[in-house]
């Protein structure tokens, strides 16, 4: 495990380059990841405008930045995403802000494409749903936990749309952005700090 994550390290961006990749790649009009398509492209243009708003308009609760800065330990946020997923447009500018906010958070970005056996380590329900956010210790390279690939009240929106009408379509995927655009945040910072708070000693 401490290998895959080391490999994937070594391998990964920071968040502007991140951003940049994606963007080069639209001008080109790709996506990331293996696969590609007119919707995947689609999607990942749609979510470059939601992370090009979000960077401008996302603001940390004093609260939350309080408690990044009192964090005592120093970790790496390894992030499993790809340019056209949807939650993650909403979910990277947000663990970005806390990163830069904290002083104590290096935030790294992977491509769940080209990072397999790491992808495989973070499965949810057996399939490869992104983005995760993998938190190591800066000092040993440890793995000490992980969150993802959405916070809880987008999960279960989603989980009673399915039971309801037994798939995920483009209503469902509109419904969630919705309650991104509610939420403002706040579900995944709360979730992230407290998170981070269980696993510093």
């Amino acid at each position: 495990m401490k290998t895959t994550i080391a490999k994937a390290l070594f391998n990964s961006h920071p968040y502007l380059e991140y951003r940049k990749l994606v963007s080069d790649l639209l001008i080109e009009n790709k996506s990331t990841g293996h696969e590609q398509s007119q919707d995947l492209t689609h999607y990942s243009s749609l979510n470059e405008t939601r992370m090009h708003r979000l960077d401008k308009t996302m603001k940390l609760s004093d609260e939350i930045i309080l408690q990044l800065k009192a964090l005592k330990g120093e970790y790496i946020w390894l992030v499993i995403t790809e340019g056209w997923c949807g939650d993650a447009a909403q979910i990277l500018p947000i663990v970005n802000k806390m990163a830069i906010d904290s002083g104590k958070i290096d935030l790294r970005i992977v491509l769940r494409d080209d990072n397999d056996d790491l992808m495989k380590m973070f499965l949810t329900n057996n399939s490869k749903s992104i983005p995760i956010v993998i938190i190591v210790d800066k000092n040993t390279g440890e793995l000490v936990g992980h969150w993802g690939p959405r916070p809880k009240g987008a999960v279960e929106l989603i989980q009673n749309y399915k039971k309801e009408f037994g798939f995920i379509d483009e209503t469902a995927k509109t419904n969630l952005q919705m309650w991104y655009l509610q939420d403002k945040g706040l579900s995944t910072q709360k979730e992230l700090i407290d998170l981070i708070k269980e696993l510093d000693y």
